[in-house]
């Protein structure tokens, strides 16, 4: 009996085996390679695995328009958006490789396990060869480790932590969203400009990987600085009423309270401590602040007169200027009604991502599409010059630095951007500490 096995590049070999397989969803199978859900029809099937409830609901529900939006240009529908824009220009409207491109959703409901089974059931009962959505890295981290199992490509949403793409890499991943350490190389000189370098930093920390890794991310890079860490509270994912939590901060001889927190958490976080008073306090002879490393639009818009002032940081804006923004803000605005969140513009650009790269390398195995993707440069798609590290599967661009809105127009325009934070800046070795522990390992083709 033999076992077929394949090299990063999906190349077939042979072996001997002690014992049967494992049952696998439907695969193609030639003597060339064979691969997990090979397209062998006229239509090809992507999963949109998304949060539409709990604590992200919003970013989910964003992402699945823009899911939506993507599928359409990629078959030929409405203007093109990005297709227009994007360096590659190897996606002509045609679907992927001719195939018209459909797609099956869920709701991860924002947790790891839900999340993983959404996605087996994509893979298994209905042929997705491709794997996006999410706005958690809980559940990116669970989704991007299936998908590696059963041999498909995950192409992650909104997902933050530095784990993602750190100790828990995977070859069949790739993010193109930025990380909490890219955040805080990104903040840290415009926090030091706005507050100085003598400050004492309360953090309330979402209680999972995202948090864990923002948390240690944005203390170490303002410690650099200057600042004092003086407390750490971890606090459960949808928690709702922070209030308990709040009431602390009064009283410990902290001036600066870090919100490590997204989604409908930070509204709530946010909006409490403003009530609370904190804002119009002073501690250590200093007027208080808040600090968001992480927050979108959605969540502006959720926060209201919140938000006013507060600095933070965006993987993207629809305000800024580019071309490739301005295509795709056009597209969604007139299909919408409203301007795209960054949840909205990571996931249309991944689908791109993951349809051109089967173009360019002429074949849907997954371990063709690793190799398009690794090494990858590419522009047009809304964040300027953008590299696809081959090391650990990491986008590396521009960050953008945004702060709540003093007098907004409308409520699309409640957060304003400060600079935009160039690439350099935010760049980091692939063994950096923040990111020890994991290996890529091989691509797997499922079969």
């Amino acid at each position: 009996m033999t076992r077929q096995t394949f090299s990063r590049r999906g190349l077939l070999k042979t072996g001997a085996v002690g014992g049967a397989g494992l049952a696998l969803p439907t695969i193609f199978t030639s003597q060339a390679r064979a691969f997990t859900n090979a397209p062998t029809g006229s239509t090809v099937t992507l999963g949109f695995n998304v949060p539409l409830t709990g604590a992200y609901a919003d970013e989910g529900a964003d992402e699945l328009r823009a899911l939506e939006l993507a599928v359409e240009h990629l078959n030929g529908g409405g203007d093109g958006g990005m297709l227009q824009t994007f360096s590659s220009q190897a996606l002509d409207g045609t679907g992927i490789l001719g195939k018209k491109v459909e797609y099956v959703t869920g709701d991860d409901q924002t947790k790891s396990d839900v999340a993983r089974a959404t996605a087996q059931s994509m893979i298994q009962k209905d042929g997705a060869v491709m794997i996006t959505g999410g706005s958690s890295s809980g559940t990116a981290i669970a989704v991007q480790g299936l998908c590696q199992e059963a041999g498909v490509i995950f192409m992650a949403g909104l997902t933050h932590s530095n784990d993602t793409t750190g100790k828990d890499r995977k070859a069949n991943g790739f993010r193109h969203f930025f990380n909490a350490y890219m955040s805080a190389q990104a903040l840290a000189p415009v926090l030091q400009n706005l507050y100085g370098t003598d400050r004492r930093a309360y953090h309330l920390t979402a209680d999972y990987t995202w948090g864990w890794t923002q948390e240690e991310s944005i203390a170490a890079a303002t410690e650099a600085m200057g600042w004092e860490t003086t407390e750490k509270v971890r606090t459960p994912l949808g928690a709702g009423d922070f209030s308990s939590y709040i009431a602390p901060v009064l009283n410990s001889g902290a001036d600066i309270l870090v919100l490590n927190h997204y989604g409908g958490d930070m509204v709530n976080s946010l909006t409490q401590a403003v009530q609370f008073g904190l804002r119009d306090r002073q501690a250590n002879g200093k007027d208080f602040q808040i600090v968001v490393p992480l927050y979108s639009e959605l969540m502006a818009r959720g926060a209201g007169q919140a938000i006013k002032g507060i600095p933070g940081s965006q993987n993207w804006d629809w305000k800024l200027e580019d071309a490739g923004t301005q295509a795709f803000v056009k597209s969604f605005g007139e299909k919408y009604g409203f301007p795209p969140s960054q949840a909205a513009h990571t996931c249309y650009v991944q689908t791109l991502l993951y349809a051109d790269a089967v173009a360019r390398a002429g074949d849907f195995n997954p371990c063709a599409v690793v190799e398009a993707l690794e090494g990858y440069e590419f522009d047009g798609l809304g964040n300027g010059p953008t590299l696809y590290r081959a090391d650990d599967h990491q986008c590396f661009k521009d960050v953008v630095v945004v702060k709540g809105a003093e007098n907004p127009q409308d409520e699309f325009h409640l957060v304003e951007i400060v600079e935009v934070t160039p690439t350099e800046q935010v760049t980091y070795a692939a063994d950096h500490p923040m990111f020890a522990g994991g290996a890529l390992g091989e691509c797997n083709p499922g079969a």
